[in-house]
């Protein structure tokens, strides 16, 4: 509508309001509008009215029967907020106005006296509210309709704010990502996830954006990252929105996804590429006639069967001429509507025979009536030949049994199956490295001449094929480079590799002589033959398989067997009382039942230098009496060889170099085909050697030899617990003392770099984090020392336990054994040790039993060097001492507190040090120190009172 157009002309208007009311104001707009005007005097024929007809506008006086004019245009607001209404009083306050506004009027007017005053005020105030009306409807409506267009599920819609940033998109542009849409509104509408995925969108889409920022028009088809399986192309269209100035207030951006129309343009024109295709490279040949054999269309590739072109096959005149007189008969394809597989002969251009199969059919194409497909069989006819051929051959293969006779039945059929008389195969002999001809056509030495090993490298015909896995097929093997033979008289070669077997070789003198055919029919024939070699190969390998079965399994029975015996050894020397006893049931457990001919237990004599046995048992024929054992590393007997280098010998065969070691032509008449010798060590103490003979070559394999020195640990381990044990219930045993110049020497080197001295008086502690011993420090200052131990290598800790002005007690921890346990582990006992800047000595008991020159020998192994001083036997109760048996009712933890409580001088009086700083020491609460205090004093007197059974003192009468 133009500005100069009213619409109060065609307006409906109702009058609500008093007779002098309605009178003025009917008056007014009929005479100054065109206007329809109805008048009622209440409220409820106002309402009816505005239910009943079209109302344009609705002028109402404040004051009516019974009701108030506001009250009206509630009941109005009820049923609709659109119809303008207009609320008059000449009675008018703030109050009314507040009321009539609050109640939805669309204008309030104060009417003054007289009525006929306000009519030109009335009408355009009518005007207005018209307007206003039509502006409320006209934006309602098109806010539907922008939602109808924004919510369209087909098309996906971003609203953008004019700096290009995303300010609201629709569900169905949210459903084309996986992403939260919410988290990135207000991005940039180019770097989303809709176009993010590749820079090429991201500038396309800024270009569209910058478009429509200039006020034009934009599209761009993408591709928006898939949200399933398939990729969608969209089209997008942008458009920038002006207010009525002409300003940009928002772009709006729609997209159509238009992947089915790009699939099925893409589809059409694959489809026209692959019927064009087709029809030029297919080899089935289409042929269209009327009912004179005159040809309406001719397939393209024509030439690929009769080698004519379309306008030479047309120029021949009817299709008779081509495919011959009588093909088929007219009536029998009426009654069918299609012949098929109809076989005739024909020439081609070069004059050589087809055979093809042709299919006739009934059409109304054009002017054509008949449609002749036509395919050459020429090739299958003969491939039928030949596999026919190739079966029998196969035949063959399968009662072969060597890989020669399936090389030669390759080159014998080769003439039946290719029609080729020129053939090898080459073998590949995996020792020399070579390709060997093993079997060969007499044409091919003829054309060839002799065919001579080829080494298997990259640089000659058959190697190359060979190491490449490569078929090589040549129309003219001169012109290849790898060639080895220039004067060859084969022409046409194929050289196909026999997978690991090696290489088949056909060759003419022809040049070009293979077709395709030839080719398949070749490649067939090799991977038969490849077939029937893996199978030879897998027989010869089952058979092998079964043999190496075999010897496993007797393998096994063995190690069963000897399992059996190490766990009945086990077992007896669980029980074992002596060292006698062990060494006894060892090798009469070894020689139970035939398991081995004869085992021995010795021991070196140092005085002689031999190996003394001790315990035998077996089938010993006075072997041991014949012998001098000496302990040597090379020549010796082996128990000597073990005994000289403390390693395990084992002699495979005794008849080896029988003239070299006397010792051999000894057990050799006595059936001892084969010797293990082995060490019996715990702890670096040797206990003895162990030697085993058995009357077969190689009987100890590396699982018997593994499972017998494993043994010589058991035996010499138990015999070690025997010596422990004895050391406990001795009466009797030497006391050693040694001095020690060795600078490793713990208290030696500690002594010397702190300058001080040092004692250690037993007591070793062993725990998981270590090995915890007490030194006594003399005329230094202890913390000093401590500083010092603590820059030690194998000192891990240290704790100063007691300090005063002449020394104190210090704790360390040791990352190393401790000289005492490992003596301990032989029932030895590291009794005292002191250690000064220039000298340290040791002081050890040995219990009776066990040999002072042994723990002699394995303390001068530790350290070195060291000089015996003194040694003297000492005599002890044979049941054990008080300390033995309380040590044994103590925890490690327990011994712990004890020890640090006591060098600190907890149980001096006075105290010199409290419960509290001894726990504080020991990284433990005061009670728990406290707990273990009085926990190791109830277990003392137990043992005093308990166990001796003291009877107690009573009291004196009245005390």
């Amino acid at each position: 509508m133009r500005d100069d157009e009213y619409l109060i002309e065609s307006a409906r208007v109702l009058v609500v309001g008093p007779a002098t009311w309605l009178e003025a104001f009917t008056e007014a707009l009929e005479t100054r509008t065109d206007a329809s005007v109805h008048a009622v005097e209440t409220a409820g024929q106002a309402l009816e009215t505005v239910r009943r007809e079209s109302i344009d506008c609705l002028v109402t006086e404040y004051t009516l029967v019974e009701t108030t004019g506001v009250e009206l245009v509630k009941r109005i607001r009820e049923s609709t907020t659109t119809l303008p209404v207009l609320l008059g009083t000449t009675a008018g306050s703030e109050a009314i106005a507040s009321e009539a506004i609050e109640a939805g009027v669309t204008d309030y007017v104060a009417v003054t006296e007289p009525l006929e005053a306000t009519g030109d005020e009335l009408v355009d105030r009518t005007e207005r509210a018209l307007r206003s009306a039509q502006r409320t409807i006209t934006r309602r409506e098109r806010a539907r309709q922008f939602d109808a267009v924004f919510h369209d599920t087909q098309t996906a819609t971003w609203i953008l704010d004019p700096d290009g940033t995303l300010k609201r998109v629709n569900q169905t542009a949210r459903e084309m990502i996986d992403a939260e849409v919410d988290s990135i509104i207000g991005d940039p509408f180019w770097t989303l996830p809709w176009w993010a995925h590749t820079e090429a969108h991201q500038r396309d889409i800024r270009h569209l954006v910058e478009k429509a920022q200039d006020g034009r028009f934009g599209t761009a088809v993408v591709s928006p990252p898939p949200a399933a399986e398939t990729q969608r192309v969209i089209d997008l269209s942008v458009r920038p929105v002006e207010n009525e100035r002409g300003d940009l207030v928002s772009i709006v951006v729609e997209g159509i996804d238009i992947t089915s129309q790009v699939d099925l343009e893409r589809d059409l024109r694959r489809s026209e590429e692959l019927h064009r295709v087709t029809l030029n490279n297919m080899t089935d040949t289409v042929l269209i006639t009327n009912e004179d054999g005159e040809y309406t269309y001719v397939c393209p590739n024509v030439h690929f069967i009769f080698g004519y072109t379309a306008d030479e096959i047309r120029a021949q005149g009817t299709i008779e001429t081509l495919l011959g007189t009588d093909l088929f008969d007219r009536e029998e394809l009426a009654a069918n509507g299609v012949l098929k597989n109809i076989e005739c002969t024909v020439t081609d251009k070069a004059g050589r025979e087809h055979t093809l199969l042709v299919n006739v059919r009934e059409v109304s194409i054009h002017d054509g009536t008949l449609l002749y497909s036509c395919r050459d069989i020429t090739k299958r006819k003969q491939r039928e030949e030949a596999l026919a051929t190739l079966q029998e051959t196969a035949r063959e293969f399968l009662y072969a049994e060597t890989h020669q006779e399936i090389a030669q039945h390759i080159v014998d059929d080769v003439s039946s199956v290719l029609d080729l008389t020129a053939s090898a195969v080459y073998r590949f002999d995996v020792d020399a490295n070579e390709l060997r001809p093993a079997a060969y056509s007499s044409t091919m030495t003829d054309l060839h001449g002799p065919l001579p090993p080829i080494h298997t490298d990259d640089e000659t015909l058959p190697g190359h094929c060979f190491v490449n896995d490569e078929t090589l097929i040549f129309d003219d093997v001169h012109a290849a480079d790898r060639l080895e033979n220039r004067a060859t008289g084969l022409r046409s070669t194929i050289y196909i590799p026999l997978g690991h077997h090696g290489v088949f070789v056909v060759g003419s003198d022809d040049v070009g002589a293979f077709d395709a055919v030839t080719r398949e029919l070749a490649d067939l024939l090799a991977a038969t033959a490849e077939a029937a070699l893996d199978r030879v190969t897998r027989e010869s390998q089952l058979r092998e398989q079964d043999r190496e079965l075999q010897r496993q399994n007797e393998q096994l029975t063995a190690l069963n067997r000897i399992n059996a015996t190490i766990r009945e050894i086990d077992q007896a020397i669980v029980r074992a009382e002596t060292q006698d006893e062990i060494d006894h049931t060892v090798c009469e457990r070894l020689t139970d039942n035939d398991r081995f001919e004869f085992a021995w237990i010795g021991t070196v004599d140092s005085t002689t230098g031999t190996v003394e046995p001790r315990a035998w048992a077996g089938d010993e024929q006075g072997y041991l009496d014949s012998q001098s054992i000496a302990v040597a590393p090379t020549g010796a007997e082996p128990a000597g060889q073990t005994a000289a280098t403390g390693d395990v010998t084992m002699v495979t065969n005794v008849a080896a170099d029988l003239r070299g070691d006397p010792w051999r032509s000894d057990a050799l008449t006595r059936d001892f085909m084969s010797v293990l010798s082995i060490p019996l060590v715990y702890n670096d103490l040797t206990h003895g050697v162990l030697t085993v003979y058995a009357d077969t070559r190689d009987a100890f394999d590396g699982t018997a030899q593994a499972v017998l020195t494993e043994l010589g640990e058991t035996i010499a381990s138990a015999q070690s617990a025997i010596e422990r044990k004895h050391a406990l219930l001795t009466t009797s045993m030497t006391r050693v003392t040694f001095t020690v110049d060795d600078p490793t020497y713990l208290l030696s080197r500690l002594a010397r770099t702190a300058e001080c001295t040092l004692s250690y008086r037993g007591g070793v502690q062993r725990t998981m984090d270590g090995d915890y011993v007490f030194l006594t420090v003399d005329d230094a200052d202890v913390h000093g020392v401590a500083e010092t131990a603590a820059e030690l290598a194998t000192v891990d800790e240290v704790t100063t336990i007691h300090a005063d002005d002449t020394g104190g007690v210090l704790r360390l921890r040791l990352s190393q054994p401790f000289l005492a346990v490992e003596l301990a582990d032989h029932g030895v006992v590291f009794r005292e040790s002191t250690a000064d800047p220039t000298v340290a000595t040791l002081v050890i008991d040995v219990p009776e039993g066990v040999d002072v020159r042994t723990i002699t020998q394995l303390v001068r192994e530790t350290l070195s060097p060291i000089e015996l001083q003194r040694k003297e036997t000492l005599e002890q109760a044979a049941e054990r001492d008080l300390y033995s048996r309380v040590r044994e009712t103590l925890t490690d933890r327990q011994l712990e507190v004890l020890q640090t409580a006591y060098y600190s001088g907890f149980f001096e009086s006075p105290r010199e040090n409290t419960g509290e700083e001894i726990a504080e020491t020991l990284e433990i609460s005061p009670p728990a120190f406290y707990q273990h205090v009085r926990a190791v004093q109830r277990k003392l007197f137990t043992t005093l009172f308990m166990e001796r059974s003291v009877p107690t003192v009573a009291p004196p009468e009245g005390g």
